[in-house]
């Protein structure tokens, strides 16, 4: 495809509009936040922006790469932000159009091969159609502290046992130019296939699997990625750089006046634990190995639930003199009183929602020094009732703390409406549109 060509404009019903159409599914179906934003409100943008090849777009948020992915079609450079290691991970991946498909193939077949052999030579077939009569004594198992960071249930004993002995062999016969898109191609076979994960929209454990294929699943997602990387290398191999780093210090990792438009997707002011999530895949390709390395991993995440909350935590200074935040955050609080709610979590309410907004307000405020005078923004957001059924207008809140930072408000538009699991009201997902006029980008909170 063409890096200037513009695509249609898309008219989708509310309830589709989220989805990742087919035609977007190149490189982008590689691995997949099930929360993520469409490529096409990407495009959607990089067109209302009118943005160039000489520019280059920051999505410092990036989870895994849908606005990077979008960028490189396009011909326009792109940086990435992303402190979650799995998400950084696979946009790394997918913004990599690099390999050769026949060598990815060659070598994922014979690393197929020798893993099926070792199976076979145990009673093992990667059929769940042929069951399988093995001693689960004799199964592979993952380190204790590994296995308790996992939802319980979440993947089987036996399909974990094959897991395990893919990944060993992976690694024995690594080859660096392929590594990476095997790892990514079997995240992928174990969220959806492997496991016994649903998400609806919460992260679940659905009907146990005593088995599923393994192999046979991981090879599928490595031929659909040569398939792709086939019409990929025709593109222009615009350059896109992904930074493993929390979003929050932005101006510590960028060069000054170095970004021209952000569009992004910050997460949303609720329970979503999102390493939960994706919680299997980052244990087992290794990201984590322990609660230790999980607390860590969630410090440099933004406070957007209470599962990622810890005493020295300070971003709630940023937002202590704007009032509407406070008068929400004390509604919460009020309500929990109200209620008689006194967990742990539910305590949290009200200090999560100062966080969360202090945040974004640290992250706006750093972020100006790195935007070129004129740079154009879109921030992708919701509101929510997630905290007893109090409503939280993210959208209108996030472009009130922007324009207390210098930032002008061009929009705020409708993206679609979603149905709160817990008022049973629409809520909506809203674009925030900014501009920053350079002035006074030297001058923070």
């Amino acid at each position: 495809m063409p890096s200037n060509q513009i695509k249609q404009s898309y008219k989708l019903s509310n309830g589709k509009i989220n989805n990742l159409l087919a035609e977007n599914r190149v490189a982008h179906d590689w691995y997949r936040f099930v929360l993520s934003f469409p490529p096409h409100l990407v495009e959607q943008y990089l067109q209302k922006f009118k943005v160039t090849r000489e520019q280059c777009v920051l999505d410092p948020f990036c989870g895994t790469g849908t606005t990077l992915v979008e960028c490189k079609k396009y011909g326009v450079a792109s940086v990435g932000i992303e402190a979650h290691p799995m998400a950084y991970f696979a946009s790394q991946v997918k913004t990599d159009w690099t390999p050769d498909p026949d060598g990815l193939l060659e070598h994922s077949y014979r690393i197929a091969e020798i893993a099926s052999n070792e199976l076979e030579a145990a009673g093992i077939e990667d059929n769940p159609f042929f069951p399988t009569s093995i001693d689960n004594t004799k199964l592979r198992l993952l380190p204790t502290n590994s296995q308790n960071l996992l939802i319980t249930n979440s993947i089987s004993p036996l399909p974990l046992h094959k897991t395990l002995v893919l990944l060993d062999h992976l690694k024995r016969q690594v080859d660096e130019r392929y590594i990476t898109y095997e790892l990514l191609a079997l995240a992928k076979a174990l969220v959806y296939t492997i496991s016994n994960l649903h998400f609806g929209p919460e992260v679940g454990v659905s009907s146990i699997k005593q088995d599923a294929p393994v192999i046979a699943s991981w090879l599928t997602g490595i031929r659909a990625m040569a398939n792709d990387l086939y019409e990929l290398q025709s593109w222009t191999n615009t350059p896109v750089t992904v930074h493993c780093f929390d979003s929050r210090q932005v101006l510590s990792m960028l060069e000054p006046e170095s970004i021209d438009v952000v569009i992004t997707s910050p997460p949303y002011p609720n329970e979503k634990d999102y390493t939960r999530t994706t919680r299997l895949e980052t244990v087992l390709l290794e990201f984590i190995h322990d609660k230790k390395d999980l607390q860590a991993l969630k410090r440099n995440l933004m406070r957007s639930n209470t599962r990622n909350v810890y005493k020295e935590d300070d971003d709630d200074l940023w937002v202590a003199s704007y009032p509407q935040i406070q008068d929400i955050a004390e509604a919460i609080e009020a309500r929990r009183i109200e209620l008689g709610k006194t967990s742990g979590f539910e305590r949290l309410y009200a200090k999560v929602t100062r966080l969360y907004f202090g945040g974004l307000m640290r992250h706006l405020a750093n972020l100006r020094q790195v935007l070129r005078p004129g740079a154009q923004l879109a921030y992708v957001v919701g509101d929510q009732a997630s905290y007893l059924r109090i409503k939280i207008p993210t959208g209108q809140l996030l472009a009130n703390l922007a324009q207390s930072l210098g930032y002008e408000l061009i929009s705020i538009e409708l993206f679609r409406t979603r149905l709160s699991t817990v008022t049973k009201e629409q809520l909506r997902e809203e674009i925030v549109v900014l501009k920053w006029p350079g002035k006074g980008k030297n001058t923070l909170k």
